[in-house]
């Protein structure tokens, strides 16, 4: 049996997590997880092989074992750390913004007086932040998520699979669009003027919109105005806070599609990625894990047959969607398979 330690001491508490319910019974590999305090938090499980280990103690943990592969499942910090452990072992790394695995020391030192400038020092000054390009360099293999993103530098790591979706029986076409409510990573406006399109049309077909996620600023008077002056036809709801876990759970469970009006382009570290190309949304993996159809714009590009790519007449087509028609997530996204597939690929990383 292979050992294997998954690191994650950053971000995508939701990934790592993925990553343990499929292996958990695997007969060929054993795996340790190094997870930061938050992450741990966020996960909500502790088991033997689940070890709390803050950056300073990782080394000497990696140390004590013999493994045959590692994974980093976010290196957006800890450089230092990590181009020490891609040197030593053999080390894979999930990417997230692929454009900034290639970023100059130049750009990623001019970048730190554009913005966070206080976090961004600490990086350059404790963390070794002008070497990043050293430790993507210095891994044996980089992941993506996504079999859209992947070219001869990358490789798809299958992660995502389809954990439960009740079929709603409401009558009323439930929209949701889950994610921060943010002008800057999805079009908000476009959504709205949609809505206003709809109505317009005196269609009589009942429709809900969800934003699952907090709405804040422009984007939360943008809503409640249009909550004003909506038709009866159309009902819409928002938070104001940070949504849990339970209520987006639900949400989720209840919806008949996917809205996902992201962005062309967004930022990492104030270089720019753009998303289907460089950098892959994380409404994909919700869409796989609660088996729900999702639109997105035009401009992503995927190879998910579940995803319907915008048109012309993009409103018409969400809100006159056939749910009788759908995909069977199930089908190409059932524990067991995506368990083997990942096995696989671990396998390959060998």
């Amino acid at each position: 049996m292979k050992k294997v330690a998954y690191i994650e001491l950053d971000t995508h508490a939701e990934i790592a997590q993925n990553f343990m319910e499929l292996m958990h019974d695997s007969k060929e590999f054993d795996v340790d997880y190094y997870f930061s305090e938050g992450i741990i938090k966020q996960i909500g499980q502790h088991h033997s092989n689940i070890h709390l280990s803050e950056s300073t103690e990782l080394l000497n943990h990696l140390n004590e074992q013999k493994y045959d592969l590692i994974i980093i499942g976010t290196a957006h910090r800890y450089f230092n750390l990590f181009k020490v452990i891609a040197e030593k072992y053999n080390t894979s790394i999930i990417v997230h913004n692929l454009k900034f695995t290639e970023i100059s020391r130049f750009m990623l030192f001019k970048n730190i007086f554009k913005k966070d400038f206080k976090y961004r020092l600490k990086l350059w000054l404790k963390e070794e932040l002008l070497s990043a390009q050293d430790v993507f360099k210095k891994a044996k293999n980089l992941l993506v998520l996504d079999e859209g993103l992947v070219h001869d530098k990358v490789t798809y790591l299958p992660i995502f699979f389809n954990q439960y979706h009740e079929q709603n029986k409401s009558g009323i076409l439930t929209i949701v669009i889950p994610g921060a409510v943010s002008q800057q990573r999805r079009d908000y406006k476009k959504v709205l003027q949609e809505l206003t399109n709809h109505q317009q049309r005196n269609s009589d077909r009942l429709v809900q919109v969800i934003f699952l996620g907090k709405a804040q600023g422009k984007e939360l008077r943008w809503l409640q105005r249009f909550e004003l002056e909506k038709s009866t036809n159309i009902s819409i709801k928002f938070f104001k806070e940070k949504v849990s876990q339970n209520i987006f759970d639900d949400w989720m469970n209840k919806a008949d599609v996917l809205w996902c009006p992201i962005q062309r382009e967004t930022e990492f570290f104030s270089n720019k990625e753009i998303y289907g190309e460089t950098k892959m949304s994380g409404n994909i993996g919700d869409a796989i894990k609660y088996g729900i159809i999702a639109f997105f714009p035009e401009s992503y590009q995927s190879n998910f047959e579940f995803i319907i790519n915008a048109n012309q007449n993009f409103g018409q087509e969400i809100f006159g969607i056939n749910l009788e028609k759908s995909y069977d997530f199930q089908k190409e996204f059932n524990r067991n398979r995506i368990s083997n597939q990942l096995e696989k690929t671990l396998t390959s990383l060998l």
